[in-house]
């Protein structure tokens, strides 16, 4: 009875090993994919009212923990018994961050009058600050389930050999680091402003480095999540890049020559410039019909 209960340890110190074995691997598999996960949604997190940031950020942490919920055991399920319907779902959400990515891109360089300007000096009741802020909510949430698919079947594809157990135990502790990693790492970066007016406020001297550090901090704010702007939309170019380039035979041998990140910015681009014309043309047609 003791050999047995021996033996059964020694099965899970060797699951165990597996476990942070692939672990490593898959999280060096998924590194890149999670850093353009955290210049997104820091993107997408930001721009909130002080007192509002870590409530929404929570709301959205939470609809993040839900996608992997929700994500985690149908990607098992398909990937046992209908292996094509991920590289569907990959498709698909290749499609949306390339639309995402190229409509900031067109927003920015078009200039247009249907876009929506918030008026600082025009009174704003709370229901509309409200409904402002589940909006981006929503899309925040709606890209952060489209990036989690793309990790969690990065990480998949590291452990695909292994027993089930090892999958499910992998793939879940690279879930919940890019949830808790990712957005703990965004809250941190939310709150820069708040942590230099602490520094400032504690410190008593006119000259000191507590002081200048706080200083520092404030004035970076802005420039960083304006850089975060940027970064964010060169991510979702490149992630929907790289998934048409892995998972299209046809991209894959698109411009063999060029160095894949190039290859995969004009995979993106591309993509996203036709999806904002066929969504422009569908707008415009329904919107014609409407007048009629």
């Amino acid at each position: 009875m003791a050999s047995g209960f021996f033996a059964i340890l020694d099965d899970i110190a060797a699951i165990m090993d597996d476990v942070a074995v692939m672990s490593k691997v898959a999280a060096k598999k998924t590194a890149g994919i999670l850093g353009d996960d955290l210049a997104v949604n820091a993107e997408k997190a930001s721009g909130f009212a002080s007192s509002r940031e870590i409530p929404v950020l929570w709301a959205i942490t939470k609809g993040s923990l839900i996608n992997k919920i929700i994500i985690l055991p149908v990607a098992f399920l398909l990937s046992a018994f209908f292996p094509i319907a991920i590289t569907i779902a990959l498709l698909l959400g290749g499609f949306y961050l390339a639309y995402e990515g190229a409509e900031k891109i067109y927003e920015f360089l078009v200039p247009h009058k249907d876009a929506a300007v918030v008026d600082l000096d025009q009174d704003i009741t709370e229901e509309e600050i409200l409904a402002m802020e589940q909006s981006k909510i929503k899309s925040a949430i709606v890209t952060d389930f489209i990036l989690s698919v793309e990790i969690i079947i990065i990480a998949m594809s590291t452990v695909v050999n292994n027993t089930l157990t090892t999958q499910i135990l992998v793939v879940s502790a690279i879930a919940l680091l890019a949830t808790v990693g990712v957005y703990g790492i965004v809250a941190v970066i939310v709150r820069m402003d708040e942590a230099g007016y602490y520094l400032i406020k504690k410190s008593k001297k006119e000259k000191s480095l507590k002081k200048s550090f706080g200083m520092m901090l404030v004035k970076a704010l802005p420039y960083v999540i304006k850089s975060l702007t940027v970064i964010g939309t060169i991510a979702l170019i490149l992630v929907s890049g790289g998934i048409f380039a892995h998972n299209v035979d046809y991209f894959h041998h698109f411009l063999p020559n060029l160095p894949d990140i190039v290859r995969e910015a004009i995979i993106g681009l591309a993509v996203g410039a036709l999806c904002v014309v066929v969504v422009k043309l569908f707008l415009f047609v329904k919107n014609s019909f409407k007048k009629k």
